[in-house]
């Protein structure tokens, strides 16, 4: 979600119940763009962070503190000197504007009380801190904006502070049903783009929301409501409003398996088949959402190498494949040469000389058929050429077959791969796929010198299903391997999405009966860790582990199993305790 109107209400408003009426005890200035301020209120401490970054500004109470140059910034030291002991007025958002603005009074060098304002911007590439007077001019800012960087305000020292107005939205506060309506529905787009473009402070997904709760489509034109839709969604978004004036904030994170996709002030109904996670405050969920995207974003970019060496040897064992496929189906007419050189051998002795075909009987299917000749060799000539034309399919066919399997496990080999790096959640399991991939010729591997082994310290995933059995689950091929065949005894439990790569999974079955509840929880996760893991549902085979064979020479992660069982699951860990 956007750092939207609405999230810094919610941060107002907290802030409001916080440190309002706090003294200043510290201000640093860890980066070029972010300011750590320590006040002190009602015999508590808190911490408030501010990052004015183009790629994430941020605004939020936080336990964690980081570092500070040894020599402070300017910026830094100005705020020091005007504002390093006052104390906080008040916490303010004008309008819904993505703006925050604290009042701060303090003593002048003369001991007389004086009103200064820090003004946060969280504008994306446009964001900013800045240091006001009393009158409203600009003392200085974390960044300076020149009249060469924007025509539509500076940002320097001297210049009066105002917001700019250049989409003139409306503010929600000061809405009626009338305006509403008034204003957003005869404009010609969908109506969740008319909310969310005409209102301040409305999000793209606040706007889709608004709809989802109203029963209406977010995405259909804004004339193709009929006028009691158009009430309700007004009623809809008025109330929300209301919510947002009495404070009424629920906080909350949304997951898909176990990644953020959304954060919000309100429950999000428009995504009521995710995991949610309620907060009690919205700054523990800023700081989880975005240090968990961190985590998965920089896992993302770690894999780019990794996943790229896949892609083109994919795509180069794809279209091997397809060659192989297409000379394997010219072959398919070595049959005919063949019988083409039986008939000539028994009835060759009628051809005329100089013929330049023959036809007769296939005794094969009682059928008259045309065998074209060389009208320059005899019958037996013409019947050889056509039975050395056979043999080499024959010959073809079989090591087409051969090279077609091995193509095909290479493919499969690669696709496994893949789905390591789609489910690898740290460095550590990314080295054991790098591993496997420097052994099977993918990478190459580095001449350390020291002939030293890579240590590895990725372990499988390790789960206690509902009904208090231990359940693994495999994030690569070499894991997957060890697991089934030498981690797993007999009478254990193995799971696998059919037909496609993804994780070995396994019951512990403490040579016991499992009850139904765990079969189905270990096929979610089967699924779930499955090239397949955005379906509705999953096939997952699964069997014991004393039906699993390996194949001579099977690259790994690969079984083989005759005997097993199915189920049709979705694929969702929601509620799934997981130990490690």
């Amino acid at each position: 979600m956007a750092f939207d109107g609405i999230t810094i209400a919610n941060i107002v408003t907290e802030l409001n119940q916080t440190i309002t009426g706090g003294k200043i005890n510290k201000i640093a200035q860890p980066e070029n763009d972010e300011l750590i301020i320590t006040i002190k209120n009602q015999r508590k401490q808190y911490r408030l962070f501010l990052s004015a970054s183009a790629s994430l500004p941020l605004i939020y109470l936080t336990e964690t503190n980081k570092p500070s140059p040894l020599t402070a910034p300017n910026f830094c030291m100005l705020l020091r000197k005007h504002i390093g002991s006052g104390k906080i007025i008040a916490v303010e958002q004008p309008g819904m504007e993505r703006i925050i603005r604290f009042t701060i009074e303090h003593l002048n060098e003369l001991g007389d009380l004086c009103t200064k304002y820090l003004i946060v911007e969280i504008m994306g590439k446009h964001s900013n801190i800045i240091f006001c007077n009393e009158e409203d001019q600009i003392i200085d800012s974390i960044k300076h904006v020149s009249a060469h960087m924007s025509s539509v305000r500076e940002v320097l020292p001297g210049r009066p502070y105002f917001i700019p107005e250049t989409q003139s939205k409306l503010n929600p506060f000061t809405l009626t049903e009338e305006l509403f309506r008034e204003k957003i529905f005869p404009r010609p787009m969908n109506v969740a783009k008319a909310i969310y473009t005409s209102i301040t402070g409305i999000s793209p997904l606040m706007a889709e929301e608004v709809c989802y709760r109203a029963g209406i489509d977010g995405g259909i034109p804004t004339d193709g409501l009929n006028d009691a839709e158009r009430v309700h969604l007004a009623h809809t978004f008025l109330r929300m409003v209301e919510d947002i004036r009495d404070g009424h904030f629920e906080p909350n994170i949304i997951y898909k398996g176990k990644e953020p996709v959304e954060f919000s002030c309100f429950p999000l109904s428009q995504y009521q088949d995710y995991r949610s996670v309620s907060y009690p405050s919205i700054f523990p969920v800023l700081e989880t959402y975005y240090a968990e995207k961190n985590i998965v974003t920089k896992m993302r970019q770690k894999t780019v190498d990794l996943r790229k060496i896949v892609q083109n040897a994919l795509e180069r064992n794809m279209k091997k494949y397809q060659l192989q496929q297409k000379q394997l189906k010219d072959t398919e007419k070595k049959e005919k040469y063949r019988v083409w050189g039986e008939l000539l051998n028994t009835y060759g002795y009628e051809v005329e000389p100089g013929a330049k075909s023959m036809e007769a009987l296939n005794y094969y299917t009682n059928e008259m058929i045309k065998i074209p000749l060389d009208e320059t060799m005899t019958p037996q000539e013409n019947a050889k050429k056509y039975f050395d034309k056979y043999s080499k399919l024959k010959r073809t066919k079989e090591a087409l077959d051969t090279l077609l399997q091995e193509t095909g496990d290479e493919i499969k080999h690669l696709e496994s791969i893949a789905a390591s790096l789609d489910i690898a959640s740290s460095e550590e399991d990314l080295i054991q796929i790098k591993e496997e991939m420097m052994e099977y010729g993918y990478v190459k591997r580095k001449n350390t010198g020291g002939g030293k082994k890579v240590r590895i310290t990725s372990r499988p995933y390790h789960y206690i299903s509902s009904d208090g059995y231990d359940i693994y689950v495999g994030k690569n091929n070499f894991q997957n391997d060890e697991l089934s065949f030498k981690f797993a005894s007999g009478n254990d439990w193995w799971f696998h999405a059919k037909g496609q790569p993804g994780s070995h999974v396994i019951v512990k079955s403490k040579n016991e009966e499992l009850p139904d509840r765990t079969f189905e929880e270990a096929g979610k996760l089967a699924a779930y860790y499955s090239k397949g893991r955005q379906a509705p549902k999953v096939e997952i085979d699964y069997t014991q582990k004393k039906n699993l064979r390996k194949p001579t020479g099977g690259k790994p992660g690969f079984v083989v199993y005759y005997t097993n069982y199915s189920l049709l699951i979705e694929p969702d860990i929601t509620g799934l305790q997981q130990v490690q």
